[in-house]
């Protein structure tokens, strides 16, 4: 079962992402990870190292500050 606050990270990341007007597929290969992988931070259900939310951050072109910036009371926010 995963954590709650996983996935409001990984919400929270889907909306940076989108907003970006990025597929999974492109920011995994802008953030050097595997698709898959990618889909599954944002559903909550991977649990990201801080080397990969580094990438992740690099590849969305935004501070880490601001990728990690969440509100931990709205999960489906």
């Amino acid at each position: 079962m995963s954590n709650p606050l996983l996935k409001v990270f990984g919400n929270h990341l889907r909306r940076l992402r989108m907003k970006k007007g990025l597929s999974q597929e492109k920011l995994a290969e802008l953030a050097e990870l595997h698709r898959t992988y990618l889909g599954g931070v944002e559903r909550g259900e991977r649990n990201p190292t801080l080397l990969t939310l580094v990438k992740i951050a690099q590849g969305l072109n935004v501070p880490l500050a601001q990728l990690v910036e969440i509100d931990d009371n709205c999960v489906d926010c």
